[in-house]
């Protein structure tokens, strides 16, 4: 086949072809001696179409090339783990776009903080410093954990879940990660799973606000909150605390920062 037919039947352009010779992915079948023009085989189309596909997914051509060279098991692991990648890539660009439409909704007139005393509390936990980037996966990792224990022997769940986050954690891009939900009582119950442990967190006062919505839109309510409280000369040092009181497509969290105690 001429570059042209082969051109036509596979969708990619002569200088996409030409390019694609010069990096090793596709080279043609036969190079005429004596005009140079390149003939390719009917067989290369195949070739040519996983190519075009893989580009398409931005596919770095070095990878592209070692998945040609590889079996069809190596190829098929290739692909795989850089789907996996742009999923990833994919679902941040989504939670991205999710912020960016909620700052462009209007802002409440009036945000609804309450002043709450927390007191000591009975958690099942756990508890790891890990790095900002893990926090997604940690999290997700921690809660089916979590969930998992919730049923073992003698665990007797009395609130819903919570999580406390080391200020470390964003300032230096790693802290402390607490996921836990509290349990009515502790007595003849061993901690279920390796990283889940009974323990007490302290007693805390907090600037309390209801976040409904999604994680990606989280940090609205955390900035509105933070202001708040910068304001009103309320803050002291210690991790913030969030309550995960309904899970799934309408999510609600309460999200509260340390303060000290006041009368209100």
């Amino acid at each position: 086949m001429t570059i042209g037919d082969f051109a036509q039947a596979t969708r990619l352009s002569a200088k996409t072809l030409r390019y694609y010779h010069r990096e090793g992915l596709l080279l043609p079948a036969v190079i005429d001696r004596s005009s140079g023009y390149r003939l390719y085989s009917a067989e290369q189309i195949a070739d040519a179409q996983v190519v075009r596909q893989l580009r398409a997914l931005s596919v770095p051509v070095d990878t592209v090339r070692e998945m040609l060279r590889s079996d069809i098991a190596a190829r098929s692991a290739l692909i795989a783990a850089h789907l996996e990648r742009l999923e990833s890539e994919l679902d941040a660009t989504r939670a991205a776009v999710t912020a960016l439409q909620g700052l462009l909704a209007p802002t409440p007139a009036d945000l609804a903080v309450e002043h709450r005393s927390v007191p000591e509390t009975r958690v099942l936990a756990i508890r790891e410093t890990i790095e900002l980037a893990q926090l997604g996966d940690w999290y997700r990792g921690a809660q089916r954990e979590l969930d998992a224990a919730a049923r073992a022997p003698g665990v007797e769940p009395s609130g819903p879940r919570g999580g406390i986050w080391d200020a470390k954690l964003f300032l230096d891009e790693r802290g402390e990660a607490v996921l836990f939900f509290p349990v009515a009582s502790s007595t003849g119950v061993r901690s279920p799973t390796d990283r889940a442990r009974l323990e007490v967190v302290p007693a805390v006062d907090l600037a309390v606000v209801v976040h409904r919505g999604p994680d990606a839109t989280m940090a609205q309510t955390y900035g509105r909150l933070g202001a708040y409280v910068a304001q009103h000369e309320l803050g002291i040092d210690g991790p913030v605390r969030e309550t995960y009181l309904v899970d799934g497509a309408d999510e609600i969290t309460e999200v509260g920062w340390p303060i000290f105690r006041t009368t209100r």
